[in-house]
């Protein structure tokens, strides 16, 4: 399937970019509209998910990104899992401190804290092993509670989750469910 030129213009932009990017920043930098934007995307995702690429397009309420299809981690996290695990958006380490400081916590807690959608954020975390989950919760659906792994500790030079520092009283409140 060809690409349509919006839709080619906002993939070149998602390539060069290192970290998410939102939506509102593609459309700047290419000039094209909002909706031009959001139908481009879709168009790109559909590419992505149909025709067997190893790149999948993961779209969130506020960020966009580009990351390798994740049937293909266990081959190419040897040579790029280090400089994979390096990199992540300040909505990444967000969502990772309100996991390493509430664990076990569900998705819907995540968001309640977030204030916005974090399924991207933790599918990247959960594919760069950082986070895993850790059993389910007691309630309707039996969410997913998820909590930090070793890997977590490495990356952060932590021996354990109580080596975290202690948080200030206004920190510990940007924590809490709103």
């Amino acid at each position: 399937m060809k690409l349509s030129p919006s839709a080619a213009l906002c993939e070149a932009v998602l390539l060069l970019e290192s970290e998410p990017i939102s939506m509102a920043q593609i459309a700047e930098t290419t000039g094209l509209s909002s909706e031009e934007v959001e139908q481009s995307l879709q168009e790109l995702k559909q590419v992505y998910e149909t025709n067997g690429h190893g790149i999948d397009l993961y779209i969130s309420s506020d960020e966009v990104f580009l990351s390798p299809h994740k049937r293909f981690w266990s081959a190419l996290r040897p040579r790029y899992g280090k400089k994979h695990r390096s990199r992540l958006s300040r909505a990444a380490l967000e969502t990772l401190a309100i996991i390493a400081y509430r664990q076990p916590i569900t998705r819907a807690e995540i968001e309640a804290i977030r204030g916005v959608s974090s399924d991207a954020m933790i599918r990247m975390l959960l594919s760069r092993e950082l986070i895993k989950e850790v059993g389910r919760k007691d309630l309707p659906g039996r969410p997913a509670m998820y909590g930090t792994t070793p890997e977590f500790l490495r990356m952060f030079g932590l021996k354990s989750i109580a080596d975290l520092p202690k948080l200030q009283e206004e920190e510990a409140e940007r924590f809490e469910l709103k």
